[in-house]
């Protein structure tokens, strides 16, 4: 890191040693501790310090700590990787992917021979292709072998047609994507203009930077991109310039004193030549802005975030961006890490000869020398991210194509196979052998004799053959196009508006659930924030109260000149010969309330709604801005916040009160469970200054009560008040500050910028630093609560869901206290049911004691904390997860992502169950993949959750309906549906079987060739296929009795007992269609008996699935008449198999009547008296 520091002897020889390298896309090496041996170096008294806005409190080592090793960011092991170098602006070295967005699976010339791989994977393609093949034998031979390509065709040409739809989709948004053009600055574009030197010299120079446009698949590593509101972003960029179209601040906020404290003072900006700049950059220089960007696209996350431009490259004109040179760590898929630094290298040919190198005023010549500073993720925007900010940005280019974060980030998608199609699995494995074992009995009945001149192994084989239609290989395709309607009936379900199905192979999965794990903040409750209480140590103030907090804030900020910390209280409105205690109450209230509105990452954003400017606040949490608006309630306003200063108005006389200079921000991480900020507050002479403690600094933080209470000073009132709030179901937040010196604030700035100018372990460094110089014996000035409302219609959705046999666990990152509040107002606990706590275990012995306690009493609620939980999975896993399936209910507390995800894997291993996880924040992701069913709440912490889910709802009541209605139709119509398919093709084989019989074991044909491909495809199929429009009860009666998805946990409807009884019926329905037409028409064979036989065979099919109907639909109507005279209208122009005379007699039409009666009414009698003796429960429910 030291000869990083350092400046090299000869800047020409660094350069040649560099370029002589033919290095390619990120191959340059690196020396010893991450040092790159190409990178530029700077002098020490030109360094321009780095000052993270984004800090992070723990680093991956502190967060494998608690979460193990897997916790290491990306940031550190990039720096193993090599760098690269991008010249801004111009052409480089190394060649990188172009900038082109490819998300189609397949090339024209890769997707027949993709899909047709993965189409004959499958076991009933390649079995059927087998079947199909063995015609060209002439000795297997029993028809054409058309007619047994024809449904196999039929079957795979439909997948294909899917796959080939959505990769056409996909390859219409991928050029949509890449044509879209954006503004460049081309450097190499020329054009001469003329300047007047301050001598009146008239000189005539090359201005380099032409706004070009180029469409995104011909952007390229370097490009300087101008980047306006609401445009995303077409690649990886670092930020080098912003500069804002609104000037409307500019009026309302003054320049700090010169006297404040200033992190870069030192430095400051480099000075740009006069004759590179123009009115138009000048102006814009003197209005830069931040930058504000959407990742919702990359992360899911809907706030705002902001990102910074190099300070080093803030101030310079257009045509000097040219001699910058960013180094980059190496392409990698971490969103939140980002490690490079910034070089500016002299001006090109700068040189004016009227200026005396000898002068010591040589500010001509000033910048020759080239400075560094370091960049982090917060001086950059990823791909696919879009502008938020009413500002222009200039971004250099640093990654393209396949090597941006959003592409790294891409993974293949989750393929989720649902239990249904397990147990179809198993059942299809039993047809299987069904087939083999009919064919050997039939052989053997023979006594394995050669019969018509055919040897037995060969009539086994064509015995095979004949019964193939016992596979159901339409079952598949069937399923699949099944799943797809479900999906649809989804979407469009007026009740549950914005539902997204993900992951259209798993809808049956929703009617099979037994456990639902769910996150608290957000999904159970709305995630919108309101301060209900106020704790400064000796008063707590909530509900009408507040009126007396906002009485002390207007009596400490209503004066006309600037309050600070030190100012006494009641001084600027006479108040100061008020009551001691009164003045000391005012005080505690005036510093918590002004902690409160400084210490934050909100940023006040002003838009234009119908020509009105409206005010609206950005930040990452909800709890911060409604802590801002509290402290805006009561009187302290946010009125404008940049990235070096706040400015605070006071609501009662519309003046500013309150104006300090923004020295440091530690902002708030999952890992670290606080936030920070070092201020200096100004007065109206400049700064406030006493003879001992200088300028008046001042660290404010706040956090969670679990980190603060070792950080703030002793006191007796913290842990029983924020115990007090959390029983309300408050979430509580802490509140602390510490002045500092200026002696103070200099030592832990000098430490601090060290630390962040370390390429390796920096977060653990800068993080050692605070806690060294800051967090230490804080001034405890007060305790919050906000309070999240519960989602509407909460209660009663939990109940149903219990009340269908669901067991219920709530895993959230909140206190106990807090969590347990949840539980009983949710109605997660059931009235008057005893809730077990285990918190804070860390012996074996403690633990073990609690297992016995629950093993004994199963019909209680867990409330278990994150630590003793950790121990549960670490050193009991077996016998925790077995003691806590049997529970009603479970709520985990103080839960880490790592730690829910956990569970899930372990309870769905356990139990071999179907688990449903529910979530609507990023770090509830890890437990949605982990469960069988993920489902996402698109929720006020972004769309992370729901892009990761299975299935996207909006709200936690809609899930109610998704899995009690949805899911439970689903599974029903699937099961139906299969087991018709199976019928359809048993029925058929029996029929064949009859006829083998009476022909004495000759294995040939029964019905062959356009026979079989139209009683598979045109005959039966859409009637079975409208079964998915099936209901056995309507939505009402399904919400009222919940018990009736509880049934469907046994999987009776597709159990290996319907399955048999489903066998039975085919086989008598097979042996007397056609045994009774053979004994009608006394013959085995023949035109007359196919006509019978084969008619009586497709009506009743018909007949069987209007049997089965418990809800008639209009498209089950059409497709069964549709069907019938279809089949009707195909007699005449089957002539090849029918007796077409026979047919038109009435002799043909009693034959067929009395045998579908035969085959049809036993068993449709069979189904009245099972209804009537043992009637299922929708039966009983409907009346």
């Amino acid at each position: 890191m030291d000869r990083l520091l350092e400046d090299r002897d000869d800047d020409g020889l660094r350069r040649s040693h560099a370029s002589s390298r033919n290095y390619t896309d990120d191959d340059a090496p690196l020396l010893e501790e991450g040092r790159h041996e190409s990178g530029r170096s700077f002098p020490d008294n030109e360094r321009v310090l780095h000052r993270s806005r984004r800090f992070r409190f723990l680093g991956a080592k502190i967060a494998s700590l608690f979460f193990g090793s897997s916790a290491s960011t990306e940031s550190e092991t990039a720096i193993a990787k090599p760098p690269r170098d991008v010249l801004v602006g111009q052409v480089q070295r190394s060649k990188y992917p172009p900038n082109i967005v490819s998300n189609a699976k397949y090339t024209p010339w890769s997707f027949l021979p993709r899909t047709l791989y993965n189409e004959f994977s499958f076991f009933f393609n390649i079995y059927f292709l087998l079947v199909a093949l063995s015609q060209i034998i002439p000795v297997l031979r029993i028809g054409y072998m058309s007619s047994y390509i024809a449904p196999l065709a039929f079957v795979v040409s439909i997948s294909l047609g899917k796959e080939a739809l959505d990769d056409i989709g996909r390859r219409r948004r991928d050029a949509e994507a890449n044509a879209e053009e954006f503004s460049v600055l081309a450097f190499d574009k020329t054009l001469e203009r003329q300047t007047v030197s301050a001598r009146g010299d008239v000189n005539s120079e090359i201005a380099n930077a032409i706004q070009v446009t180029k469409k995104s698949r011909d952007l390229k590593v370097g490009d300087v991109l101008k980047i306006r509101k609401n445009q995303r972003l077409p690649a990886d960029v670092v930020i080098l310039k912003s500069v804002s179209n609104d000037t409307a601040h500019q009026d309302t906020v003054t320049e700090p004193s010169s006297d404040l404290i200033q992190a870069d003072q030192s430095l400051g900006p480099p000075t740009a030549e006069p004759s590179s700049s123009t009115a138009a950059e000048a102006t814009n220089a003197s209005s830069a802005s931040d930058t504000f960007i959407r990742t919702d696209q990359l992360d899911g996350e809907t706030d705002w975030k902001l990102r910074l431009p190099s300070v080093l490259s803030q101030n310079l004109p257009l045509l000097d961006l040219s001699r910058l040179k960013v180094t980059a760590s190496a392409p990698d898929k971490s969103v939140n890490d980002f490690v490079g630094t910034i070089e500016l290298g002299p001006p090109v040919g700068f040189y004016d000869p009227h200026v005396d190198k000898t002068d010591g005023d040589n500010s001509g010549n000033e910048g020759v020398q080239s400075k560094s500073a370091p960049l982090t993720i917060d001086n950059t925007a990823w791909a696919n991210t879009v502008l938020a900010s009413n500002t222009i940005t200039y971004a250099v280019i640093i990654y393209t194509g396949s090597q941006t974060r959003a592409a790294l980030s891409t993974s293949p998608s989750r393929s989720k196979v649902g239990l249904l199609e397990y147990e179809i699995n198993n059942l299809t494995k039993i047809l299987c052998v069904l087939t083999l074992a009919l064919s050997i009995i039939l052989v053997a009945l023979e006594g394995f004799q050669p019969t018509n001149d055919k040897e037995w192994y060969v009539a086994i084989m064509i015995y095979l053959i004949l019964f193939s239609t016992i596979i159901p290989m339409s079952l598949r395709v069937n399923l699949d196009m099944a799943k797809s309607v479900y999906g649809r009936f989804i979407e469009r379900d007026k009740d549950i508006p914005g539902t997204v199905v993900r992951t259209s192979t798993i809808p049956e999965d929703l009617g099979r659930i037994e456990y639902l794990l769910s996150d608290k903040t957000g999904t159970l409750t709305q995630n919108e924030m309101e301060l209900k209480k106020i704790h400064v140590g000796t008063v707590s103030y909530a509900n009408d109260a507040m009126e007396e907090v906002a009485s002390y804030v207007r009596q400490s900020f209503s004066g006309s000149s600037l309050t600070t910390p030190s100012t006494p209280f009641g001084t600027q409105t006479g108040l100061g010969a008020a009551p001691r205690t009164r003045r000391e109450i005012g005080s505690r209230v005036r510093d918590v309330i002004l902690a409160l509105a400084l210490c934050h990452n909100v940023t006040p954003t002003t838009d234009d709604e119908d020509g009105v400017k409206v005010t609206n606040y950005q930040a990452s949490s909800p709890d911060e801005i409604a802590i801002v608006r509290y402290t805006e309630e009561v009187g302290l306003k946010l009125a404008y916040r940049d990235r070096q200063t706040i400015v605070l108005e006071s609501t009662h006389t519309r003046s500013v009160v309150v104006r300090v200079r923004i020295l440091e921000i530690f902002p708030f991480t999952s890992d670290s469970k606080r936030m920070g900020i070092i201020v200096q507050f100004e007065t109206d002479g400049g700064i406030l200054e006493s003879p001992k403690q200088g300028p008046e600094i001042w660290f404010y933080q706040k956090g969670a009560d679990t980190v603060m209470t070792s950080i703030v000073a002793a006191n007796d009132w913290l842990d029983e008040e924020t115990a007090n709030m959390a029983r309300e179901g408050l979430r509580t937040l802490v509140v602390g500050r510490r002045r500092l010196s200026l002696q103070q604030y200099q030592e832990f700035d000098v430490k601090y910028k060290q630390a962040s100018l370390a390429l390796q372990g920096r977060d653990i460094g800068m993080a050692k630093v605070i806690s060294e110089y800051l967090e230490r014996d804080l001034e405890l000035l007060g305790v919050t609560g906000v309070e999240d409302r519960l989602q509407r219609d909460v209660k009663p959705s939990l109940e149903l869901l219990r009340n269908a046999g669901i067991k219920i666990w709530m895993l959230t990152g909140d206190k106990v206290e807090t969590a347990r509040c949840v539980a009983i107002s949710a109605k997660l606990v059931a009235r008057g049911q005893y809730i077990h706590t285990v918190a804070k275990v860390k012996d074996k012995s403690t633990a073990q004691e609690a297992l016995d306690f629950l093993r004994n009493k199963t019909d209680c609620c867990l409330l278990i904390d994150g630590e003793s939980l950790a121990l549960m999975l670490g050193q009991f896993r077996s016998a925790f997860i077995s003691v806590a399936v049997l529970l009603p209910a479970v709520v985990a507390c103080r839960c880490s992502p790592t730690q829910k995800a956990e569970v899930a894997d372990l309870i769905r291993q356990h139990t071999k169950k179907r688990v449903c996880c529910i979530g609507d924040g990023g770090n509830d992701v890890s437990m949605i993949q982990s469960a069988d069913v993920g489902i996402g709440i698109v929720g006020k912490e972004g769309r992370q959750a729901s892009l990761a889910a299975d299935f996207s709802i909006t709200q936690f009541h809609h899930l109610t309906k998704l899995l009690v209605w949805h899911g439970r139709n689903s599974y029903k119509r699937s099961a139906k549906l299969a087991q018709f398919i199976m019928h359809r093709g048993l029925i058929i084989s029996a029929c064949q079987t009859m006829y083998s019989i009476a022909s004495h074991f000759d294995p040939k044909g029964l019905f062959i060739n356009w026979l079989m491909v139209g009683y598979a495809t045109v005959y039966t199929n859409a009637p079975v296929f409208s079964l998915v429009f099936d209901r056995d009860v309507d939505e009402h009666l399904a919400n009222l009795y919940p018990e009736l998805y509880k049934e469907l946990k046994s999987g009776r409807s597709l159990s290996y007992r319907s399955f048999f009884t489903w066998v039975l019926i085919s086989v008598y329905q097979g042996a007397v269609i056609q045994g009774l037409s053979q004994i009608l028409l006394d013959t085995i064979a023949g035109p007359r008996l196919i006509s019978v036989s084969f008619t009586a065979l497709v009506i009743n099919e018909l007949l069987m699935v209007a049997i089965a109907i418990t809800t008639w639909h209009p498209v089950m109507i059409f497709c069964l008449l549709g069907t019938a005279l279809l089949y009707a209208a195909s007699v005449p122009f089957l002539g090849e198999y029918f007796d077409l005379q026979y047919v038109i007699t009435v002799d043909w039409v009693w034959r067929v009547v009395a045998v579908v009666a035969v085959a049809i009414i036993p068993v449709w009698a069979g189904k009245l008296i099972q209804r009537s003796w043992h009637p299922p429960s929708y039966r009983k429910v409907r009346g």
